[in-house]
C-alpha cells in the first residue's frame, strides 16, 4: 500500500491555470491560514527565469491562481543584485506573533543564496535579509523558537559532505552560525547522491517530522524521491530516526516526464486535525501535485524502520 495516497485528480495546478504567461508551475510552499490553503508556487517565465505565484483553495486541492505574481526579482538595492536570475522554491514558516516567514533561493551571477522575507496577510511581502553565503539552497525554518533561538535546516554545497542536511542557529534571524552536519546521503541507497530539506517541519508528540528530498543517480539521469526523518522535539539537531524507505517516487506521467523528468520535489506539507498530512510536490518541475499521508504511519517508519542519519 502506498505511503502517500495521490489525489485522484492530479495534477492540481498547471501552467494553463495561471492567468499570466509562464512555462511551468512547481515546487510550492503551502500553509493553511484563516481556514484557507495558500500556495506560493514557482514558475519559469518564458525567458527561463523563475518567479513566485500565489493560489488559494478552500479544500487544499482545487486552487485558483491570483491575477498577478506574488514575488518577482527585486528591481533595486542589494536584493536586486542577488535575485537577478530569479527567485525559486519558497518555503512558508508560520511563526507565532511574527507572521509568516518566507525563505527562498535567489539566483544571480554570484551563485545562489537564501533570502528571508515576511508576510502577515499574503498581500504585502517585506524582504528582511540575505541569510546565507553562496552557494546555499533549501533553507527550511522550524516554526518555533528554542531557548530564544531560531533553528533552520539547510543544504550547502560541499565536496567534503556533498549535498547533506545541516542545522544552524540564530538569535535574530539575520546572523546564523554554530552549523553542523546532521544527516548525509546513504551509500547505494535511494538518496545516495544528495539530500536536502523539503517541507517546514511538523510538530508531533514524538518529535518534528521532516519530509525531505533524496536523489539517486541512474544511467538515465537523476531520480528525485521523498523521504521522512524525525527530529527530537527539544533538540532538533538530534535525529531520532530516518525512514529507510522512500515515501514517494515519480510514477505518474507528469512526474516521470516534463521539464526535468523523474522528479517529485516538496516545499510544503500541511498537518490536518484528523491525523493526516496534506503533501504537495512538484512533478517533473512542470506541474503541482497533492496527496495525503497518515502522520502515525510516517512516525512508525522513522521509529521502527530506520537507517542511520550519518
Amino acid at each position: 500500500m502506498a505511503v502517500v495516497k495521490r489525489y485522484e485528480k492530479n495534477p492540481i495546478l498547471t501552467k494553463d491555470d495561471v492567468p499570466y504567461p509562464v512555462a511551468t508551475v512547481h515546487n510550492a510552499g503551502v500553509v493553511k491560514h484563516n481556514d484557507r490553503y495558500i500556495m506560493l508556487f514557482r514558475s519559469h517565465r518564458h525567458n527561463g527565469r523563475s518567479i513566485i505565484g500565489k493560489a488559494l483553495s478552500d479544500d487544499g486541492y482545487r486552487f485558483k491562481v491570483s491575477g498577478r505574481p506574488f514575488l518577482t526579482p527585486a528591481s533595486e538595492g542589494i536584493f536586486a543584485v542577488y535575485e537577478q536570475y530569479g527567485v525559486e522554491d519558497l518555503r512558508i514558516c508560520p511563526m507565532p506573533t511574527e507572521g509568516f516567514l518566507l525563505t527562498y533561493s535567489g539566483y544571480s551571477r554570484h551563485g545562489v543564496r537564501i533570502i528571508l522575507a515576511r508576510t502577515y496577510d499574503f498581500q504585502q511581502v517585506q524582504r528582511l535579509a540575505i541569510i546565507s553565503q553562496a552557494d546555499m539552497r533549501n533553507v527550511v525554518l522550524f516554526p518555533e523558537k528554542f531557548d530564544g533561538r531560531y533553528i533552520r535546516l539547510d543544504r550547502p554545497h560541499s565536496q567534503i559532505a556533498p549535498w547533506s542536511i545541516w542545522i544552524s542557529y540564530s538569535k535574530d534571524l539575520i546572523y546564523w552560525g554554530q552549523s553542523q552536519c546532521i544527516m548525509k546521503p546513504a551509500p547505494y541507497h535511494w538518496d545516495q547522491m544528495k539530500i536536502g530539506p523539503g517541507a517546514t517541519p511538523i510538530r508531533t508528540a514524538k518529535g518534528w517530522l521532516h519530509i525531505y528530498h533524496g536523489v539517486f543517480a541512474t544511467m538515465d539521469g537523476a531520480v528525485y524521491r521523498l523521504g521522512v526523518a524525525l527530529h527530537d522535539l527539544h533538540q532538533p539537531h538530534r535525529i531520532v530516526g530516518v525512514a529507510d524507505d522512500w515515501i514517494l517516487q515519480p510514477e505518474d506521467p507528469w512526474e516521470t516526464s516534463g521539464y526535468v523528468h523523474n522528479v517529485v520535489f516538496t516545499c510544503g506539507a500541511v498537518p490536518e486535525d484528523d491525523g493526516t498530512i496534506k503533501l504537495y510536490w512538484g512533478g517533473a518541475d512542470s506541474v503541482m501535485c497533492a496527496g495525503e499521508a497518515c502522520q502515525d504511519e510516517l512516525l512508525e517508519m522513522c521509529l521502527t524502520r530506520s537507517r542511520a542519519p550519518l
